[in-house]
């Protein structure tokens, strides 16, 4: 959730959890390199067919599930080598069904890195995807509102983001079958999906938001000073995911489009403490428009 989120505690013992051995070993990328084949291989005979369309339910999509005909669902804790999300308004599962038409795969619940989980980790599912052949990614997320312009139950597409993130998911020795070493980011969200999206809005006479998503680690929420900060360097909006899934998804070759719930506001005057009700509630109010969106753009793939 902006990835504000809120976690579940858990005491660790003198060793670190296996989530954060993972990636620990000399050798790492092999190793990952297998971990995503083994996991790949597992849902493909799971589902039983093969999806080019990964949704990530996000804050202000779980609703989203109610528009998606089931087919066939698997929990996290299920699928060989996945993490498990530990926020508490994420479910963990992972979701095949029919959407506008076409065959989707949801994942009900993300990963954060304020988890504690390596970037590599947060991204195992985007890489999973696109081995099993997922070529359309769509993302969602809460967000604060730094543009002045924008208000509580806002939906912001994202046509650019900052990565204010400590770890960059590409870090490391490169593996060819990933994707260009150095991958171009200067489209990482697609114009012409983009372009779609405020079609639906102008004929749903909303009012749907553009601006410049910044990711930042978490999971404390920013001070004034930082919001200020952030919006003097381009931000329109500031959260906790999104970005390490859309660098590996543009690496992957994938078509990305991103949608962002505004759940609070972090203009001078207008910065207040926020709960978890306050964000859900948000969140449900920029719900209906964001489900109208994503249908249509899933449904001219």
């Amino acid at each position: 959730m902006k990835a504000y989120g809120y976690i579940y505690l858990r005491s660790f013992s003198t060793s670190p959890p296996h989530h954060l051995q993972i990636m620990q070993n000399k050798g790492i990328e092999t190793n990952y390199s297998d971990k995503i084949r083994e996991s790949a291989t597992f849902l493909e005979g799971f589902l039983g067919n093969k999806p080019d369309i990964g949704i990530i339910l996000g804050t202000g999509l779980g609703g989203l599930l109610s528009d998606i005909e089931i087919l066939k669902e698997i929990p996290y804790v299920e699928i060989p080598n996945f993490p498990t999300s530990t926020v508490t308004s994420h479910k963990g599962k992972l979701i095949l069904g029919r959407f506008g038409g076409k065959l989707v795969l949801a994942m009900e619940g993300r990963f954060h890195y304020y988890e504690g989980y390596t970037m590599k980790e947060v991204t195992f599912p985007i890489r999973v995807m696109k081995r099993i052949g997922v070529r359309y990614l769509f993302v969602s997320n809460a967000s604060g509102g730094l543009n002045p312009e924008f208000n509580i139950g806002d939906v912001m597409v994202l046509e650019d983001h900052i990565d204010l993130f400590p770890e960059n998911p590409l870090r490391g020795k490169h593996e060819q079958a990933f994707g260009d070493r150095f991958p171009d980011m200067s489209e990482a969200y697609s114009k012409e999906m983009i372009s779609r999206a405020f079609q639906v809005d102008h004929k749903t006479h909303s009012t749907l938001r553009r601006g410049v998503y910044a990711g930042v680690q978490g999971p404390n929420l920013e001070t004034p000073a930082e919001y200020r900060y952030l919006r003097t360097i381009g931000a329109d909006a500031v959260g906790m995911s999104t970005i390490p899934e859309v660098i590996v998804a543009v690496q992957s070759g994938m078509k990305i489009f991103a949608l962002s719930a505004i759940t609070d506001l972090c203009t001078p005057g207008n910065i207040k403490k926020i709960t978890l009700s306050d964000i859900l509630q948000a969140a449900a109010k920029a719900e209906p428009l964001m489900r109208k969106i994503i249908l249509e753009l899933v449904k001219k793939i």
